[in-house]
Parts: C-alpha cells; structure tokens; sequence
C-alpha cells in the first residue's frame, strides 16, 4: 500500500505528518529502553525500526538499508555496498565514544555521519533527527521536557543545520574529523528547547 506525493500530495502529506507523530511516540519508548540498558540498545534493529515508521504508506523500502545508489543534492552517498559495513562502524563508534564524548557531540556526529552514509531509500532526514534527539536524551539521561524537540527545531531552522553539515562533509573529504558546529548548533537548539519547558513549568495555570 503505498500513496505517491505526486499523485495525491494532500494525502502524502498528511500521512508524513502522523507517521512523525508514530515515530516520536516510538522514539520515547526507546529512549526509555535506552535509558536502563545504555549503549547497546544502539544498533541497527533500532534504526531500522525508526525508518520504518517514518517512510510506512509513503516508501515501499523503509526499514532495510538501501540496494541502490542514492544522490542528494551535492552529496553523493556512499555506494550501496558500502552501506552494511559503513552502518556497523557508524553503531560502533556511538558505543566506543558513549561515555567519551559529551551528549551534543556525540548526538552532532550520529545526526551528520547517518546523513552522510545516506542508508536508507527515503526517511533519512527524518530518521537521523530521531536519532540525533535519542542520543541526546539517552546520554543526558532523561527524557527531556519541551513541546518543540530539537528535531522539529530542526527544521524549522534550516540553514545553520545544512551550513554544519556541509563543513562537516567538507572535512571528512580533507580527511579529518570535524562535527564541532553541528554540536554547537545542537546545543543552542536544546537549551532553547529546555529553557522554553522551564517557563512554561512556572507559568501559573488559571
């Protein structure tokens, strides 16, 4: 069963918008998994299962890496069978810098690297948002308050996100390693986001 944007975009749209809403629904249950279980429940069932949600109705493909090359924009992803191997050393990474690196810079890498290795057919934006906020809130160690989340802040604030990710590319293909503006965006995005929950806690209610 699947709808095409280009045959019925007012349908396409609004099936985008409620598998967004599934999808943070499945998001807050993992990050409670995550919460007592730690790294581990990091791997790529858990990512599959994301994608999934995002793209149902919408892509035929979604929750399995893709067989097929991809192009977006200026990045050309990885080749297809690259993909498997990329995505293990990618899982790998979050588990080895879990306690090393802070929550945005382990959250700024995971948003980047899934976005770079491109994995999936359709849903990648919105599956590696999923997965930038799991990592941030799995590492803080809550499930963090607000009702603008940082994925939605996302996309509402678009050009320092694709800025950081295009210097983050940029230095990937120097041959360094360098996700310091996406984690400084990043955390710009959460404080806006916990120091809207806090206010919104101490308004008084009538």
């Amino acid at each position: 069963m699947l709808v095409l944007e280009k045959e019925d975009l007012a349908l396409y749209t609004k099936i985008q918008e409620k598998n967004l809403i599934r999808q943070y629904d499945l998001l807050t249950n993992c990050i409670e998994i995550g919460l007592k279980q730690g790294p581990i429940s990091f791997d790529k069932y858990f990512l599959w299962s994301l994608n999934h949600v995002a793209v149902a109705n919408i892509s035929q493909f979604g929750g399995r890496f893709r067989n097929e090359p991809i192009y977006v924009g200026n990045h050309t992803p990885p080749h297809y069978r690259d993909v498997p191997d990329l995505m293990d050393r990618f899982i790998s990474f979050i588990h080895e810098n879990w306690y090393t690196l802070l929550p945005t810079q382990l959250a700024a890498y995971a948003l980047w690297r899934m976005l770079w290795i491109h994995p999936f057919i359709e849903g990648n934006g919105r599956t590696a948002r999923a997965i930038c906020y799991y990592v941030l809130s799995a590492r803080i160690g809550r499930v963090l308050p607000g009702k603008i989340i940082v994925p939605e802040r996302i996309r509402d604030n678009r050009g320092p996100y694709i800025a950081a990710l295009r210097k983050a590319d940029e230095a990937w293909e120097a041959g360094n390693y360098d996700i310091n503006d996406m984690a400084v965006y990043l955390a710009g995005l959460l404080e806006d986001q916990l120091r809207e929950a806090r206010d919104a806690a101490a308004t008084p209610r009538n």
